[in-house]
């Protein structure tokens, strides 16, 4: 382990690493459950369930083993909230690919992500969005994912009279009252700081839900296991090798806007979350700089791909890292024994029917309050940032899209600048990015007009 992980090195031990690795998955366990809530059955998505867990508890182990063994850094990656988003409801929902030729496209988007970061370029894109654009994203997919949580939730429905376009929900609604239980205990576990809060609040809401149905009768949705032995669904497994065919048959707009998204997302996605990981575990240098951040991006990029052939949305490093960071990890071999426990996550599937939407809705809803804490960082007193970020924020939530509410922020940001002839402030690439959209936009609506 000394040879491998250089733990006397960084002021560690085998005990500390452990237990910091145990720490990371407990608190990011939660993935497990909630990843179906977004890709499985009854979403635009569609996918098994179980297959759905299968692939991300694999998927979740090999990120992770590959972002401790290349960088020595102790991160963990899992399929990434929001970025599964993304999946079900824009590339499945919005852009109408089926489950395998989104598959398709975040394996390409990983071949791209991997070429990207060899060649620097990945590193060269982000610098050239503006900061408080980067920010207004974060927040924006944090509102997105509260609104799929309220949803989930009932706490938001469609059209409750003609005047309205969304309402609130009835508290007659027992699954609603069930979620409202989960979203008080999630906040008080999160206040209070307790460790793996959102894994303890999953567990807790649904043993309350299985005692209400099962005992008092209470209709919730729950699924009684038909059996206790773990099942392994592969049924997804190898689809985005088989599914290029459907993939290229998408219409060309939504083709663009598919990899724009996939890219465009994951690539902030990581940036902030290695950046603020790294910050608390203290590898930033002078300049804010983070040594081998190339091999951690290199990592992610792999593990993409190998999600998707898995069966799983983009892979990404998780904000969660820090709890083991927090518990003393400071090598490789935290994240070593995190994807161990990843696959032992296998053996949960028998239990997935157990836990319902009402349970995992509340943390989507916790989720989106943390994202939003970038807002602090926008200059809202300063008009020509405050309107792009502000569109970049709403307009996520708002068109359900966080490719449309990234897409009119970024044409926001050019047009003010513009406007105030600050064109040596606008990056090249950021005219690239936006024409791309432009292009984007277009042709979709030549294709509407059946011109494409």
């Amino acid at each position: 382990m000394e040879n491998l992980f250089h733990l006397k090195e960084h002021n560690t031990n085998l005990r500390t690493e452990i237990i910091a690795g145990l720490t990371t998955f407990f608190t990011m366990a939660y993935i497990i459950f909630l990843n179906p809530t977004i890709l499985g059955e009854g979403t635009p998505a569609g996918m098994s369930n179980t297959a759905v867990i299968t692939a991300t508890c694999i998927a979740a182990a090999i990120g992770t083993w590959l972002i401790g063994w290349l960088s020595n850094y102790p991160m963990a990656q899992a399929p990434g909230l929001g970025l599964n988003a993304v999946f079900s409801f824009t590339l499945c929902g919005a852009f109408g690919l089926s489950a395998g030729a989104a598959l398709s496209a975040v394996f390409i988007a990983g071949i791209i992500f991997i070429l990207l970061t060899v060649t620097g370029a990945r590193t060269a894109i982000v610098k050239a969005i503006p900061l408080s654009l980067k920010k207004a994203l974060g927040a924006g997919i944090g509102l997105f994912i509260a609104l799929i949580g309220f949803v989930n939730a009932g706490f938001v429905v469609g059209e409750k009279t003609a005047a309205t376009t969304v309402g609130m929900g009835s508290f007659a609604n027992p699954a609603m009252l069930l979620a409202l239980v989960g979203l008080l205990i999630t906040v008080i576990l999160v206040v209070a700081k307790v460790p793996a809060a959102f894994f303890i609040s999953i567990i807790a809401t649904s043993a309350i839900g299985c005692i209400l149905q099962f005992v008092f009768g209470v209709q919730l949705g729950i699924s009684a296991p038909t059996n206790w032995v773990p099942y392994l669904d592969f049924s997804m497994f190898g689809k985005c090798f088989t599914s290029f065919g459907d993939l290229l048959k998408a219409p060309v707009a939504s083709l663009i806007a598919t990899m724009i998204t996939l890219v465009l997302v994951d690539m902030f996605d990581t940036i902030g979350t290695l950046i603020g990981a790294a910050d608390k575990a203290g590898y930033l240098d002078e300049n804010g700089n983070l040594p081998k951040i190339e091999r951690a991006m290199l990592a992610d990029a792999i593990a993409t791909s190998t999600g998707a052939v898995m069966g799983t949305s983009t892979v990404t490093t998780y904000v969660e890292s820090t709890s083991g960071i927090s518990a003393g990890g400071r090598t490789g071999l935290t994240s070593t024994v995190t994807g161990l426990c990843f696959l032992l996550g296998l053996f949960l599937s028998p239990v997935v029917g157990l836990v319902p939407s009402a349970a995992t809705a509340p943390i989507l809803i916790v989720v989106g309050v943390m994202m939003c804490a970038s807002l602090k960082d926008i200059d809202w007193s300063d008009i020509e940032v405050a309107i792009p970020c502000f569109l970049t924020v709403v307009g996520m939530p708002f068109f359900y899209s966080i490719t449309d509410g990234l897409a009119l922020g970024f044409i926001a940001y050019v047009i003010v600048k513009l406007a105030k002839g600050k064109f040596k402030e606008i990056h090249p690439l950021m005219y690239v990015i936006v024409g791309l959209f432009v292009i984007k936009y277009i042709l979709a609506a030549l294709t509407d007009l059946k011109i494409l």
